[in-house]
């Protein structure tokens, strides 16, 4: 059959391998030399080689020649004169020189003419006391002095008023309440007003030491009675009576206080036998010694 068109154009195929190097061809003898080259651009600059060994010490080199010796130079100009120094110090003294021969003794000289009489001299020691003389008679009295001046006033005396406390006071009723104060409520004496009745409690004012005694009549039944100051029990004494019996019970101290401090009488429980009557008193009392 007849001939077909023609085809349209394949793609290019992969390339192909690198072909080996050709071996180097013959010269040319009747060639021309080509034109230099343009200079290649600058390579990057090569990696420092390593520092290479010491070299070894060279020769001494020959000694130069000595040089012609200057001639001499001019005289100097003369310079300015220095300044005076300063005063040296004073020496040491020397050592003592050899002390000298004594002289002769000199001849005998004559006797001058008597010279004037001399200035009085001064008064010579005291001597000793003589003996005692006979004591003369007594002599008349003389007559009176005159009176003398009047003297200054003195200052005015302390008129302090002297400090007081005190006090006096009888039981009413019979048998007080124990473990309490007992309202002795009968006063005898309270001008300072130092003891209340009310509480039978004396209040201290005056700092000071105190006397305290009670003279208490007992019957029936026994009685425990207690000083009590400062809230503390400082005395006890007991009465121990049976059936219709009496008895007094007395007592008397001294107490130092201070201004506030409190006094009183109690009686124990079931020792409250304290009584008082028409006939029969118990009475408390206190007062300041000093």
């Amino acid at each position: 059959g007849e001939a077909g068109v023609k085809g349209n154009k394949g793609n290019y195929g992969f390339p192909g391998l690198k072909g080996q190097k050709g071996s180097k061809g013959d010269t040319c003898e009747n060639g021309t030399k080509g034109d230099k080259g343009d200079r290649g651009v600058a390579g990057n600059p090569g990696v420092d080689g390593e520092q290479g060994d010491k070299g070894e010490k060279g020769d001494t080199g020959e000694k130069g020649y000595c040089g012609e010796p200057g001639g001499r130079g001019a005289k100097g100009e003369r310079g300015e004169g220095g300044t005076k120094g300063e005063k040296g110090s004073k020496g040491e003294i020397g050592v003592e020189g050899i002390r000298g021969l004594d002289g002769k003794q000199g001849e005998k000289g004559e006797r001058g003419s008597k010279g004037d009489k001399g200035d009085l001299g001064p008064p010579g020691a005291m001597g000793p006391s003589g003996p005692k003389g006979v004591a003369g008679s007594k002599g008349g009295r003389g007559a009176p002095g005159k009176k003398g001046s009047r003297g200054a006033k003195g200052a005015r005396g302390d008129s302090t008023k002297p400090l007081r406390s005190a006090f006096s006071a009888g039981l009413s009723k019979p048998f007080p309440p124990p473990n309490v104060p007992i309202r002795f409520d009968k006063i005898l004496y309270n001008d300072q007003e130092d003891y209340n009745p009310s509480t039978g409690k004396f209040n201290c004012s005056v700092p000071g030491a105190y006397v305290f005694a009670y003279h208490l009549t007992v019957r029936g039944r026994p009685a425990r009675i207690s000083l009590v100051a400062r809230s503390r029990k400082v005395a006890k004494a007991r009465e121990t009576l049976y059936g219709q019996e009496i008895d007094q019970a007395s007592f008397l101290t001294v107490l130092k206080l201070s201004a506030g401090d409190q006094v009183w009488l109690e009686v124990a429980r079931d020792w409250n036998g304290v009584y008082v009557s028409a006939e029969d008193d118990s009475i408390f009392t206190g007062f300041l010694l000093y």
